[in-house]
């Protein structure tokens, strides 16, 4: 039983630091800072590391649970293992087990709101150089299409 409480312990503080990450690479992102987007993007795919290799040892944990009861490894539950374990550590487990699961869903989230950020400020960027390469713009109105209309002049050039 010990095997799983330190298994959900990796897992819980792994999730921990994920959570960290993407918390870091949002306040980057808001504050354009680049470099410290790219050093927590870095920060993700190593995490991303760590937990497919504990990933590996859930699915060895749920397959000798699967092997000794004789079940699909697919429908073994924490319950299945923790059968038959001291009441402490099942309730570790099953504490541990619920950490994890939040911890993944916010870092979920957040790296959700992350990529809506990221899309924001390149779609503004992509905005602002069609602006300042003079590039015609088409568009809509609400009788139909629209033709491409002169470039604006937003850097007057002769200043």
């Amino acid at each position: 039983m010990t095997v799983v409480v330190e298994h959900l312990e990796r897992q819980a503080a792994s999730s921990r630091r994920l959570l960290g990450i993407v918390l870091a690479q949002g306040e980057a992102i808001r504050s354009q800072d680049v470099e410290r987007v790219l050093a927590r993007l870095g920060d993700v795919q190593t995490e991303m590391v760590t937990r497919q290799r504990l990933e590996l040892e859930r699915d060895e944990l749920l397959g000798e649970t699967a092997r000794r009861l004789g079940r699909p490894q697919d429908e073994i539950t924490l319950d299945d293992i923790l059968v038959g374990s001291p009441y402490p550590e099942a309730q570790r487990a099953r504490s541990l087990s619920a950490e994890v699961q939040g911890l993944v869903r916010e870092a979920s989230q957040v790296h959700q709101q992350n990529q809506v950020l990221i899309r924001q400020e390149l779609s503004f960027l992509a905005h602002l150089m069609s602006i300042l390469s003079g590039a015609p713009q088409a568009g809509y109105l609400p009788t139909g299409w629209a033709p491409a209309q002169q470039p604006a002049h937003a850097v007057d050039a002769r200043a």
